[in-house]
């Protein structure tokens, strides 16, 4: 995601302290993460759900972009769950 800036809502900021995420790394993810998932029809801007890894722990990120202002716009962020996910984290598991 070709950001100019980026936004942190107050929802992802506290998701990551709780989960030991930095801003740089969310921001690595947002430059060179795999977008897995697109909302396009979500508002007030279209937003994607991005993959990235930390070492080797996955790491989720919902972000969305004004195209007009380049302005990212990072709504949360989490460590997928693996019992919900599937092994390489770009799917979600079946129930079982």
């Amino acid at each position: 995601m070709d950001c100019k800036t980026i936004q942190f809502s107050r929802h992802a900021f506290e998701r990551m302290f709780e989960r030991a995420i930095t801003p740089n790394k969310v921001e690595d993810i947002l430059a060179g993460g795999e977008v897995i998932a697109s909302y396009p029809h979500d508002t007030p801007y279209p937003s994607v759900l991005m993959l990235g890894f930390e070492e080797d722990l996955p790491i989720h990120i919902v972000a969305a972009k004004n195209d007009e202002s380049g302005e990212c716009y990072v709504i949360t962020v989490y460590r997928p769950n693996p019992l919900s996910w599937s092994g390489d984290f770009k799917s979600r598991s079946s129930p079982r």
